[in-house]
Order: C-alpha cells, then structure tokens, then sequence
C-alpha cells in the first residue's frame, strides 16, 4: 500500500491533459457514476465512487498544480519532543521543479468539485471532469506518511467549494484540527481561506494553520465579474481584512507592533492617491472592504519614501515569525494571495500598483503572480499564440521586490503614459536608465537607500558595503568581492570621485550596453523548455547576422582565404 502510495506521489509531475471529451477510455467509463445537477443552471459533472486513495491523490494533486505556493514558510518553529515536524526556514520550499513551482509542500486540493464555473479554472462547474473529494482522514494520512519519508516539509491545502464555502470550510478546519491534536504534526501548514465562509471558521483555522492566503484572483472587479462571475471583490478582501486584523491582535497581545514595523496601523487606511469610491451607504461593510483597492488606473500622488530596514519589507512584518511548538498563535506565518496575469487587458501598471496597495493597506506577506495557462476553451479568454506571458510574470515578480525590499515605489517604476515593463531590461537597470540624474552614486559616501538603487547591487551586498566602508576605503576590486554585480553597476557607481573607466552618460548608449546580457535571460525565459547543443559558434542560442558571405564563409573553413 505504502509503496503504492510512493508511485502516486512521484506520478504527481504527469502533466495534465484536460479532457474536452472527458480523456477517459471507455472501458473506464463504467466505473464513473454520471450526475446531472443544477447550479445557476444545467452541468453535468462525472463524480468517481469508492475510489482509492492514491487515485484520488494522483487527481487532486494534478488539479492543484496551478495554485501558486513557491515561498518560504516564514516561520521559525523548531521540532519537539513527542511531535511530527519542524517549520523553520531552512525547510520549507527548499526545492523547485522546472517550471518554477515549489514541490516540497504537499500540495493538494481536498476536492475539485466545485460550485463555480470560473472560466479559466480548470475545475469549473462545466467542465466534464472527473470529480473526487478526500476525507480529512486521508488528508491527515498522506501528510503524515510523506513527511515521515521526507518527501515533504508540509502540507499546501487548497480546495473547490463542495456545496458551500461553510461546508469546505468545515472540512479544511477538520484537517487542520485532526493534524494538530491527533496526530501532533509541528511541521508547516499553508491552506486556503474560502471567500463567504463564516468568520468564526476562519478564525478557528487561523490559529491551526501557519499561513492563510485568499486569491485576489484578477487585478479588478469588472474582470471578476467577467470571468469568475460567481465570485465577488467583497467576498474576497472581508476574510483578507479579517486575517490581517487577527494577526494585528496577536501581535499587539505579543508587544510585537512596533518591533516589526506596524505600530500605526489602524486597518482602515486607504493608499494615497486612489479616488475612493462614493457609497450608497457607508455602514455596508461589504462596500467599505470593496474601496480598499483601486477600482480604475489612477495617478499615485508622490509619498515620502518609507524608511528601509535592511532585509525587512517597507511594509513592516505581518505574522509573528515565531512560535512555540505548544502554543498555537493566528497565522504566525503571514497571508498572501494569487493574482492570474493576462487573462483580462490590465497592464503592468495597474497589477504593481494593485499589489502596492495590498501590501499597504491589506498586510499582505507575498503576492504571488500566476501567468495565465489557457486549459479552457472560451470565448472570453484570451489567445495566446506565444504561450502562458512568463516574461511579465518574472517582470511583476522582480517590481514585487523592488517594492518590498527596495523601497521603491509604483509610480517610479511604471506611470500611465508608461504602462508596462520593459522587454529587455529589468524593472531596476530600466529605471536607472531613465534617472541617470540620480548617477553616479559615491559607493563610500552613499546611504543604504542609495545603495540599493543602483543596479547590481542587493540588500546583502549593500549591508556588506556600509559595514566595510567604516573601517577602510572601498575601491572597485572590493566590491565584487562584497557581491555586487560589476557589469551592470559600473555605470552607475563612483569609487573616491572617480569611475571605472569613463562612462558617457546617455541613456541610449548604457541601454545598449546593458542589452547584452539581459537579451540571453529573456531568451531563456521564453524559451524555457527548449534544449539544443551549446556550440562554441553561436551566440548564447541568439539569432545573429554573420558578418562573412557565405562564399566567404565557405572559402575561410577550406583553407583558400
């Protein structure tokens, strides 16, 4: 049982197929019992009967793939005497499969039967595919025997909605409550919080999880209403504001508020810049929650730069960190939420200053960014002749981070008359370019904000580059030894007054020069998936002129030039 239980969890990778038939042979077929409901309409949905475990984990681990979790626990909690697992960094997500996403979480749905008819989910309501749920048993079951062979650092539970979001609520908080009480699992656990259920149930989840997430789904309420139109924007930030106020209330019982850089939160800010919304009725919470995020693209009004801490978020640190293996605390890990890029027509802009007001005014840990993957024939989602935009996903994963850990701000890398990012030069080096009056930077003079605006230069090697400079005179061989990348910094730095080697400041000439090396990541990028033969005569799998004719060519290999 146990060995076939390892087979399925290694047939977890087979990539899925969906089935517009239903994928099925026909000698399968019988073994499928076919149910026709109704749900805001006709659909037919083929639900599996007294199916095995290790079926159902091969097909809700495969339905589950698209929820994005790649990120570090965020919780430092070590093992205990008498327990099953330990949540510290170091082994959390420590590992990633080729395309990116994390595959040390045990990453599944408790089910895939689902009320919505989400059009680009692969388990919409309409979808004729095959449909199983877990029990909580199996749930606690799979996690257990997977962390006792070191398969996994913990568990990543997401879900459909079976017949309401309380009843999949119930279910996911049985889970929880069974993993910790029963079978005294310590290790890491992140589930999804399902939009419309009570708060009690949230509440009570909250304190067995480490992390909680609520997908945002899509940047805007009108593309909600487009594509998941069972699902709405209030639904989705009440249970976020209420994550955030529980966690709030669990650092204030800590004294912790002010240690991790939220002392002035009062839960009702609203980022500057953003037209609130005219309500009907301001006692409708629903509608309060809803004016919490831009409806529309707007112009951010400038904002005094946010003081860096080094290796903390500007936004300060929502989540306890910290825990004790016997003292359960709400969400010590933080929450984050998903947002699908290029299946509706926002542009770069609107998505980075989405999650900067997220992070703001929402406490968000991580948002995530899930390029779109078209599993579904529809009308009202996009084509995409070049395949899921996995460019822009990393563009809006790098401005993320500038964001977080940079100080930098929405409306300095992106504005409306400059929406999206560039193609070829990442948001930072992009940036730059357009300021070259910030440059260049006195590496022995400048402050830790400074520092981490030029490019090549990171939280680490900006910290290394203030602690050395107290006790002798930076020159430009130390600093690749301090971790800066020299190739892209060298326009931009000064050591004692002087330069490198001189530098015209142009911005079309440091664009040009910086092309080079950020062309092979793009390419890469996009063709992520394609292998050939490194040859010593091509450059870095680029297109390239030759500068020979081809009788000129032919006459240099023989000889005859």
């Amino acid at each position: 049982m146990l060995a076939n239980m390892e087979e399925a969890w290694y047939n977890t990778k087979r990539t899925y197929v969906p089935a517009s038939g239903s994928g099925i042979r026909e000698e399968e077929q019988s073994a499928w019992k076919k149910q026709e409901r109704t749900v805001g309409g006709r659909w037919n949905m083929l639900i599996q009967e007294n199916l095995d475990i290790q079926e159902k984990l091969r097909i809700l681990s495969d339905a589950a793939k698209y929820d994005v979790a790649c990120t570090s626990s965020g919780v430092r909690r070590g093992g205990q005497k008498g327990s099953l697992g330990s949540a510290s960094e170091a082994g959390i997500c420590h590992s990633f499969s080729a395309d990116g996403r994390c595959i040390s979480l045990l990453k599944i749905l408790f089910t895939n039967q689902c009320i919505y008819d989400c059009k680009y989910c692969i388990n919409r309501r309409s979808n004729d595919t095959l449909r199983t749920a877990f029990t909580p048993e199996e749930v606690c079951r799979l996690t257990i025997e997977f962390y006792r062979r070191n398969y996994i650092e913990g568990l990543f539970l997401s879900s459909g909605i079976l017949n309401s979001p309380d009843h999949t609520m119930e279910q996911i908080l049985s889970v929880l409550r069974s993993l910790r009480l029963e079978h005294h699992f310590n290790g890491y656990i992140h589930v999804k919080a399902i939009p419309g259920a009570s708060p009690e149930l949230i509440e009570a989840a909250g304190f067995f999880a480490d992390r909680m997430s609520v997908n945002l789904e899509l940047p805007t309420a009108e593309g909600l209403r487009k594509l998941a139109p069972g699902k709405t924007r209030e639904k989705i930030l009440i249970p976020m504001r209420q994550i955030q106020k529980g966690i709030v209330r669990q650092l204030e019982q800590e004294g912790l508020l002010e240690k991790k850089g939220i002392s002035s939160f009062k839960g009702e800010a609203l980022l500057p810049g953003y037209d609130k919304r005219v309500q009907k009725n301001t006692d409708n919470q629903a509608s309060a929650e809803k004016s919490r995020l831009p409806q529309g693209q707007s112009t951010v009004r400038k904002q005094e730069r946010p003081r860096l801490i080094p290796g903390r978020s500007v936004y300060g640190n929502y989540g306890l960190g910290r825990t004790s293996p016997g003292k359960r605390s709400f969400v010590p890990a933080g929450q984050s939420t998903q947002i699908i890029v290029g299946a509706t027509p926002e542009n770069d802009f609107h998505m980075v200053t989405v999650a900067e007001a997220l992070y703001r005014n929402f406490g968000l840990k991580r948002v995530f960014y899930s390029a779109f993957v078209p599993v579904n024939d529809d009308s009202a989602l996009p084509s995409l002749p070049g395949g899921p935009p996995l460019l822009r996903e990393h563009r809006l994963y790098q401005a993320d981070w500038l964001m977080r850990y940079y100080g930098f701000q929405a409306s300095e890398l992106l504005s409306e008359d400059r929406p999206n990012f560039n193609v070829l030069l990442d948001p930072k080096c992009d940036w730059a370019v357009r300021n070259l009056g910030c440059f260049p930077v006195e590496i022995n003079r400048a402050p830790y904000g400074e520092l981490l605006r030029v490019p090549g230069i990171g939280v680490k090697s900006a910290m290394r580059i203030v602690a050395a400079r107290k006790s002798s005179v930076l020159r430009f061989e130390d600093l690749k030894k301090l971790g800066v990348v020299m190739k892209r910094a060298v326009y931009f730095i000064t050591c004692s007054g002087r330069m490198m080697y001189p530098v015209r400041m142009d911005e079309d000439y440091i664009t040009g020069c910086m092309i080079g090396e950020e062309k092979l990541r793009t390419w890469e990028l996009e063709h992520r998936g394609m292998y050939r033969q490194l040859s010593m005569f091509d450059d870095f799998h680029l297109e390239r002129q030759p500068s020979l004719t081809p009788q000129e060519q032919t006459a240099l290999l023989t000889g005859e030039m």
